[in-house]
């Protein structure tokens, strides 16, 4: 069965696109089915591409990031099995348009997967040195590892053969 994830930050061009191809290559990597996508909270890049110190950041760590930027919807969380933000702004946002209750639950901070870490948000480097969007991308990129890890074990758990 395939695990439906929706990555989500502020604009949509920095951290949700890295999470986004970050979560596509750990999962592709253990065999595990997921569709990915990332939107943002804000309007204020639709349709842009993501940013070019992001894509950078992730093609010094060998991870293409693309797409285009988009709003997060209440469609979202009829399409999306989870929806992972990178900080607590986000997390506040996102379940302020959550349609029901239930789809409250799909939420949850991206880097609460990281188990070798003592934050749980992912700092927005939009704006700030070539160091931070490095650092966003490692730590996205360690979040995704978790949560592949994390996918894995419970596709083990529910009797699904491991990959």
């Amino acid at each position: 069965m395939t695990t439906r994830i929706l990555a989500v930050c502020a604009g949509n061009i920095c951290r949700s696109p890295a999470a986004e191809a970050a979560i596509r290559v750990a999962a592709e990597r253990r065999g595990l089915p997921v569709e990915v996508d990332s939107a943002g909270t804000g309007a204020w890049h639709v349709g842009s591409p993501p940013h070019d110190r992001s894509v950078a950041a992730g093609r010094r760590a060998g991870l293409a990031i693309d797409g285009r930027a988009r709003r997060i919807n209440k469609a979202d969380f009829e399409r999306f099995d989870m929806i992972l933000v990178m900080d607590r702004a986000n997390l506040r946002e996102v379940l302020e348009i959550a349609p029901r209750l239930e789809d409250r639950a799909k939420v949850r901070l991206f880097r609460t997967f990281d188990p070798d870490t003592d934050s749980d948000e992912v700092p927005d480097p939009y704006g700030g040195s070539d160091a931070d969007y490095d650092r966003a991308i490692r730590q996205v990129m360690a979040a995704a590892e978790g949560l592949a890890d994390s996918l894995s074990s419970l596709a083990t758990q529910n009797g699904a053969p491991s990959p």
